[in-house]
Protein backbone atom coordinates (compact mmCIF):
# COMPACT_ATOMS: atom_id res chain seq x y z
CA UNK A 1 0.00 0.00 0.00
CA UNK A 2 2.56 2.41 0.80
CA UNK A 3 4.39 1.69 -2.76
CA UNK A 4 1.06 1.76 -4.45
CA UNK A 5 0.29 5.36 -2.87
CA UNK A 6 3.93 6.23 -4.36
CA UNK A 7 3.92 4.99 -7.43
CA UNK A 8 0.39 6.38 -7.83
CA UNK A 9 1.67 10.11 -6.94
CA UNK A 10 4.67 9.83 -9.20
CA UNK A 11 2.67 8.83 -12.43
CA UNK A 12 0.31 11.47 -11.56
CA UNK A 13 3.14 13.92 -11.48
CA UNK A 14 4.46 12.19 -14.61
CA UNK A 15 1.66 12.69 -16.13
CA UNK A 16 1.80 16.57 -15.20
CA UNK A 17 5.06 16.80 -16.60
CA UNK A 18 3.73 15.23 -20.31
CA UNK A 19 1.25 17.49 -20.28
CA UNK A 20 3.95 20.58 -19.50
CA UNK A 21 1.89 21.44 -16.23
CA UNK A 22 4.91 21.75 -14.23
CA UNK A 23 4.27 22.49 -11.14
CA UNK A 24 1.37 20.56 -10.79
CA UNK A 25 3.89 17.96 -11.53
CA UNK A 26 6.39 19.25 -9.31
CA UNK A 27 3.96 18.86 -6.08
CA UNK A 28 3.15 15.42 -7.15
CA UNK A 29 7.10 14.34 -7.55
CA UNK A 30 7.74 16.21 -4.25
CA UNK A 31 4.85 14.40 -2.24
CA UNK A 32 5.89 11.14 -3.65
CA UNK A 33 9.43 11.76 -2.67
CA UNK A 34 8.41 13.00 0.52
CA UNK A 35 5.74 10.07 1.19
CA UNK A 36 8.59 7.58 0.36
CA UNK A 37 11.31 9.40 2.36
CA UNK A 38 9.24 9.80 5.56
CA UNK A 39 7.72 6.40 5.32
CA UNK A 40 10.51 4.37 4.46
CA UNK A 41 13.03 6.29 6.95
CA UNK A 42 11.07 5.93 9.69
CA UNK A 43 9.48 9.16 11.10
CA UNK A 44 6.18 8.50 9.60
CA UNK A 45 5.78 5.13 10.17
CA UNK A 46 7.08 5.73 13.76
CA UNK A 47 4.58 7.94 14.51
CA UNK A 48 1.74 5.74 12.89
CA UNK A 49 2.80 2.73 15.01
CA UNK A 50 3.20 4.79 18.12
CA UNK A 51 0.01 5.66 17.97
CA UNK A 52 -1.82 2.34 17.34
CA UNK A 53 0.40 0.74 20.19
CA UNK A 54 0.63 3.11 22.94
CA UNK A 55 -1.57 2.09 26.01
CA UNK A 56 -1.21 -1.93 25.41
CA UNK A 57 0.57 -4.29 27.95
CA UNK A 58 2.04 -7.71 27.69
CA UNK A 59 0.17 -9.31 31.00
CA UNK A 60 -3.27 -9.04 32.69
CA UNK A 61 -4.05 -6.77 35.57
CA UNK A 62 -6.92 -9.58 37.11
CA UNK A 63 -8.44 -12.31 36.52
CA UNK A 64 -11.98 -13.78 37.32
CA UNK A 65 -13.26 -17.25 38.00
CA UNK A 66 -14.10 -18.14 34.20
CA UNK A 67 -11.47 -16.84 32.33
CA UNK A 68 -11.49 -16.80 28.24
CA UNK A 69 -8.37 -15.98 26.40
CA UNK A 70 -9.25 -14.85 22.64
CA UNK A 71 -6.23 -15.81 20.05
CA UNK A 72 -6.79 -13.98 17.10
CA UNK A 73 -5.61 -15.42 13.89
CA UNK A 74 -2.23 -14.19 12.35
CA UNK A 75 -2.16 -16.27 9.16
CA UNK A 76 -0.53 -19.29 8.04
CA UNK A 77 2.10 -20.72 5.58
CA UNK A 78 3.24 -23.89 3.92
CA UNK A 79 6.79 -25.03 4.85
CA UNK A 80 9.31 -26.59 2.37
CA UNK A 81 8.68 -29.43 3.87
CA UNK A 82 4.74 -29.36 3.00
CA UNK A 83 3.24 -28.82 6.34
CA UNK A 84 0.78 -25.78 7.35
CA UNK A 85 2.45 -23.80 10.05
CA UNK A 86 1.41 -20.30 11.26
CA UNK A 87 2.83 -17.40 10.30
CA UNK A 88 6.09 -15.33 11.57
CA UNK A 89 3.60 -12.34 12.83
CA UNK A 90 1.07 -14.65 14.64
CA UNK A 91 4.55 -16.80 16.86
CA UNK A 92 4.12 -13.90 19.52
CA UNK A 93 0.64 -13.92 20.02
CA UNK A 94 0.86 -17.75 20.24
CA UNK A 95 3.28 -17.67 23.15
CA UNK A 96 1.91 -14.90 24.97
CA UNK A 97 -1.70 -16.63 25.27
CA UNK A 98 0.19 -19.56 26.55
CA UNK A 99 1.99 -17.41 28.50
CA UNK A 100 -1.17 -16.14 29.97
CA UNK A 101 -2.50 -19.14 30.20
CA UNK A 102 -0.38 -20.70 33.03
CA UNK A 103 -0.29 -17.25 34.61
CA UNK A 104 -4.27 -17.71 34.98
CA UNK A 105 -4.20 -21.23 35.62
CA UNK A 106 -2.19 -20.16 38.25
CA UNK A 107 -4.06 -18.69 40.55
CA UNK A 108 -6.38 -21.84 40.38
CA UNK A 109 -9.19 -20.09 38.09
CA UNK A 110 -10.89 -22.12 35.53
CA UNK A 111 -9.20 -20.68 31.65
CA UNK A 112 -10.19 -21.60 28.46
CA UNK A 113 -7.53 -20.64 25.07
CA UNK A 114 -10.33 -19.69 22.12
CA UNK A 115 -7.98 -19.76 19.20
CA UNK A 116 -9.99 -17.99 16.47
CA UNK A 117 -9.24 -18.31 12.80
CA UNK A 118 -10.62 -19.71 9.82
CA UNK A 119 -8.57 -20.99 6.23
CA UNK A 120 -8.05 -17.06 5.24
CA UNK A 121 -4.48 -18.22 3.11
CA UNK A 122 -6.88 -20.50 1.50
CA UNK A 123 -4.34 -23.70 2.55
CA UNK A 124 -7.37 -25.88 3.57
CA UNK A 125 -6.75 -25.75 7.21
CA UNK A 126 -7.91 -23.34 9.37
CA UNK A 127 -5.50 -21.20 11.63
CA UNK A 128 -7.26 -22.28 14.50
CA UNK A 129 -6.47 -25.99 13.86
CA UNK A 130 -2.97 -25.20 12.87
CA UNK A 131 -2.25 -22.62 15.96
CA UNK A 132 -4.21 -25.74 18.15
CA UNK A 133 -1.20 -28.23 17.69
CA UNK A 134 1.38 -25.66 18.34
CA UNK A 135 -0.43 -24.58 21.54
CA UNK A 136 -0.81 -28.24 22.15
CA UNK A 137 3.23 -28.42 21.91
CA UNK A 138 3.58 -25.31 24.34
CA UNK A 139 1.77 -27.94 27.49
CA UNK A 140 -1.88 -26.59 27.30
CA UNK A 141 -4.40 -29.12 27.21
CA UNK A 142 -6.73 -29.96 24.92
CA UNK A 143 -9.66 -29.86 26.68
CA UNK A 144 -8.77 -26.25 27.23
CA UNK A 145 -8.92 -24.78 24.44
CA UNK A 146 -12.15 -23.80 22.12
CA UNK A 147 -11.23 -23.50 18.17
CA UNK A 148 -13.60 -20.94 16.59
CA UNK A 149 -12.12 -21.76 12.93
CA UNK A 150 -14.78 -20.11 10.17
CA UNK A 151 -13.88 -16.13 10.64
CA UNK A 152 -11.62 -14.89 7.57
CA UNK A 153 -11.22 -11.29 9.36
CA UNK A 154 -11.06 -9.67 12.65
CA UNK A 155 -14.74 -8.41 12.15
CA UNK A 156 -15.69 -11.63 12.00
CA UNK A 157 -13.44 -12.69 14.48
CA UNK A 158 -15.38 -11.06 17.24
CA UNK A 159 -18.76 -12.03 16.09
CA UNK A 160 -18.14 -15.44 15.80
CA UNK A 161 -16.84 -15.67 19.35
CA UNK A 162 -19.78 -14.05 20.51
CA UNK A 163 -21.85 -17.17 21.02
CA UNK A 164 -18.63 -19.54 22.72
CA UNK A 165 -17.99 -16.72 24.96
CA UNK A 166 -21.37 -16.87 26.29
CA UNK A 167 -22.26 -20.52 26.05
CA UNK A 168 -18.40 -21.07 28.32
CA UNK A 169 -19.85 -18.12 30.73
CA UNK A 170 -16.86 -16.13 30.56
CA UNK A 171 -16.80 -13.16 33.60
CA UNK A 172 -13.12 -12.12 32.48
CA UNK A 173 -12.35 -11.47 28.80
CA UNK A 174 -8.66 -10.96 27.81
CA UNK A 175 -8.02 -10.21 23.72
CA UNK A 176 -4.06 -11.04 22.22
CA UNK A 177 -3.04 -9.53 19.91
CA UNK A 178 -0.07 -7.82 18.11
CA UNK A 179 -0.45 -4.32 19.49
CA UNK A 180 -0.81 -2.99 15.93
CA UNK A 181 -4.17 -4.89 15.66
CA UNK A 182 -5.19 -4.46 19.11
CA UNK A 183 -7.21 -0.90 18.67
CA UNK A 184 -9.20 -2.50 15.65
CA UNK A 185 -9.90 -5.82 17.14
CA UNK A 186 -11.17 -3.94 20.83
CA UNK A 187 -13.13 -1.59 18.46
CA UNK A 188 -15.04 -5.16 16.74
CA UNK A 189 -15.46 -6.78 19.68
CA UNK A 190 -17.20 -4.02 21.39
CA UNK A 191 -19.50 -3.72 18.19
CA UNK A 192 -20.66 -7.51 19.63
CA UNK A 193 -20.96 -6.46 23.34
CA UNK A 194 -17.61 -8.23 24.03
CA UNK A 195 -15.76 -5.41 26.74
CA UNK A 196 -12.48 -7.91 26.59
CA UNK A 197 -8.87 -6.66 28.34
CA UNK A 198 -6.15 -6.32 25.59
CA UNK A 199 -2.79 -7.70 25.28
CA UNK A 200 -0.54 -7.23 23.28
CA UNK A 201 1.40 -10.99 21.64
CA UNK A 202 4.72 -8.52 20.32
CA UNK A 203 5.43 -4.97 19.66
CA UNK A 204 7.42 -3.37 16.71
CA UNK A 205 9.11 0.02 16.12
CA UNK A 206 10.31 1.84 13.00
CA UNK A 207 14.07 2.36 12.25
CA UNK A 208 15.61 5.50 11.17
CA UNK A 209 17.85 5.48 9.39
CA UNK A 210 18.56 8.01 6.07
CA UNK A 211 17.71 5.89 3.36
CA UNK A 212 13.88 4.23 3.13
CA UNK A 213 14.51 0.35 4.13
CA UNK A 214 11.97 -2.33 3.01
CA UNK A 215 11.50 -2.91 7.36
CA UNK A 216 9.65 0.36 7.26
CA UNK A 217 7.79 0.36 4.88
CA UNK A 218 6.57 -2.90 5.53
CA UNK A 219 5.45 -1.35 9.19
CA UNK A 220 3.90 1.32 7.37
CA UNK A 221 1.63 -0.81 5.01
CA UNK A 222 0.72 -2.74 8.70
CA UNK A 223 -0.38 0.71 10.01
CA UNK A 224 -2.49 1.52 7.36
CA UNK A 225 -4.19 -1.71 7.06
CA UNK A 226 -5.48 -0.48 11.05
CA UNK A 227 -6.26 2.51 10.40
CA UNK A 228 -8.50 2.02 7.08
CA UNK A 229 -9.81 -0.55 8.53
CA UNK A 230 -10.78 1.14 11.32
CA UNK A 231 -12.08 4.39 9.33
CA UNK A 232 -14.12 1.38 7.19
CA UNK A 233 -15.60 0.17 10.07
CA UNK A 234 -16.79 3.70 11.06
CA UNK A 235 -18.26 4.60 7.55
CA UNK A 236 -20.07 1.14 7.33
CA UNK A 237 -22.02 2.01 10.93
CA UNK A 238 -22.48 5.21 9.23
CA UNK A 239 -24.08 3.27 6.43
CA UNK A 240 -25.78 0.66 7.92
CA UNK A 241 -24.18 -2.02 6.48
CA UNK A 242 -22.29 -3.67 9.42
CA UNK A 243 -24.28 -5.98 11.87
CA UNK A 244 -26.20 -4.72 14.34
CA UNK A 245 -24.15 -4.14 17.29
CA UNK A 246 -24.89 -5.79 20.06
CA UNK A 247 -25.59 -5.32 24.34
CA UNK A 248 -22.88 -5.79 26.50
CA UNK A 249 -24.11 -9.63 28.25
CA UNK A 250 -23.31 -10.59 31.98
CA UNK A 251 -21.31 -12.89 32.33
CA UNK A 252 -19.69 -12.63 29.41
CA UNK A 253 -18.32 -9.49 29.15
CA UNK A 254 -18.00 -8.30 33.10
CA UNK A 255 -14.36 -7.41 33.89
CA UNK A 256 -13.73 -7.40 37.53
CA UNK A 257 -12.66 -3.77 39.52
Amino acid sequence: MTLTLFLILFLIGLVCFARRRMKGGMVFAILALAWLFFAGCGPLTGMLLGRLQSGFAPDVTHWGQRNAIILLGAGTVRSGAGAIEPSLYANGRIIRAAELYRACKATGADCKVEVSGGDAMKLKQAEADVYAVTLDRLGLPREDLILEANSMNTFQNAQNSKPLLISYGADKVVIVSSAVHLKRAVLYFAHFGIRGEPVRGDYVTARYDWLPTSENLSFADFAIHEYVGVARYHFYNAMGWNAPKLPEETPTTQTPT
